[in-house]
This record gives C-alpha cells, structure tokens and sequence, in this order.
C-alpha cells in the first residue's frame, strides 16, 4: 500500500532533509613536537623505497652538471639528457663554452625550450668562469650565485651533487609540491620552504633529501593524482587519500 503523500501547509515551504554522508575519519594534524620525528620517518621510508635516489641530470663533471642544470629549466631531464651528450663534446671547457658560436649552440640546445635565453647564459656562464675561476666550477654557495644563470636552486644542485656538500636544499617544483602536501611546510616560497627543510632534517641528508621528494614525486606523488594507494606514506601523510 503507497503511502499518502503529505500535504503542503499553506505558506510553509517543504523541507527536505538531505542524506547523511559518512566521512572517512581523517589523519590526527600532527602537533608541533612530533613534527621533527614524522620528517625523520618520511625521510626513513623514502630512502628505504628510493634506496638509489640521484640526480637524473647526465654528468661527468661539475660544469657538465652546471650546463645540465642550466639547460633544465622548464625543460625535462629526459629532454636535457638527450641533448647534452653533444654540448659536451663540442664545449668540453670553460673557455669553448666561453668562445661558442651563439647560433651554433642556439641549435643543439633548442629542444630543451628558452633556447636564447640558455645560450646567452651559458656562453656569459663561460667568460665569468674563466675569468674569475680560471675555467674551474667554484664549490662556495657565494661564488656559485654570482655566476650568470646560476640562483640558489642551481648552486644547490651543484654543491651537492658535484662537491658533497650540503650547504641547502634543492627546491624545485617536486619539493616544493611534496613539502607542502607531506605537511612539511605551510610555505610556497622555495626560500622559505628550503629554511623550514633545513630546520626538520639532518645536514647530512639535505642533498638527499631533494632526490627523495623528487623521485618520489616523478614516480607516485603526482601533482594531479597521487597514487596514495601505493604510496610508503600513506598512513601518516595528512594528505592521503587512503
């Protein structure tokens, strides 16, 4: 039997109650003390999955790492690995790069996109270092930004990677995006996001510390879907999905 259906009451609107939605309980926010402690675990689990994290960039030396770097912005390191291994033959020093044909190596390097703007730093990259550094890569965090083309970021990667030494930390769009998502940082300035990093970890694991978010960030942490179901940090990221 179909139950009547109710009437309207004269100048009283109907209301209708909506469907209750249970919600998933979500991630307790970590308090300011155990900040310290997650970060050692983030950086725990992720060494464990990415126990052969590196730079992607292909490189022998630090100017071929310099030139890497350079050639890096906006562009891939797949896209840059192709291209270098012929920049380096062609400028294998400082004063070749120094001496380069603009158009020359406007063309190698055109792929890897803001082709103009990377050659006139490369080739002033060149002349700075030859005539300042004697064609040598200086391993100083001071020396490093003074050069053309070269900002924190960059002196970073070089210092790490070519020198051993942690001086900071590498923030590039995967640390800056996996800092935030991991609860790390509430910053978006890569300056300010590298100074709460370098607050959380070790000195030592500064360097290692970007390889980690990066590699993570390229194979699981996607900037448009994560895949928490896989991730090693599913259980304590506040930002999980899972």
């Amino acid at each position: 039997m179909k139950r009547p259906i109710a009437k309207l009451k004269k100048g009283k609107p109907l209301v209708v109650k909506a469907k209750t939605r249970v919600r998933a309980a979500r991630k307790p926010r970590l308090k300011p003390g155990d900040l310290n402690s997650y970060a050692l675990e983030v950086f725990s689990r992720l060494k464990r999955a990415y126990p052969d994290a590196h730079t992607e960039l292909d490189h022998e030396t630090p100017l071929q790492l310099l030139i890497a770097t350079i050639l890096s912005a906006q562009c891939t390191d797949k896209r840059v690995n192709m291209v270098t291994p012929l920049v380096f033959r062609t400028y294998p020093t400082a004063q070749s790069l120094a001496d380069a044909d603009p158009e020359v190596l406007e063309e190698m390097i055109r792929s890897t996109g803001f082709f103009r703007n990377k050659t006139k730093s490369l080739i002033a990259l060149g002349k700075a270092l030859v005539e300042r550094h004697q064609g040598e890569v200086p391993d100083s965090m001071d020396l490093l930004v003074k050069l053309p083309g070269v900002g924190r970021k960059t002196a970073n990667v070089i210092l790490g990677n070519a020198f051993g030494k942690n001086e900071g930390v590498v923030v590039d769009t995967h640390v800056g995006r996996l800092s935030v998502r991991l609860g790390l940082t509430k910053q978006t300035d890569p300056v300010k996001v590298e100074q709460d990093l370098m607050k959380l970890f070790p000195r030592d694991d500064w360097a290692m510390l970007a390889h980690l978010l990066i590699f993570h960030g390229r194979r699981v942490c996607f900037a448009k879907s994560p895949q928490c179901a896989i991730c090693t940090l599913n259980d304590i990221c506040p930002s999980s999905s899972v």
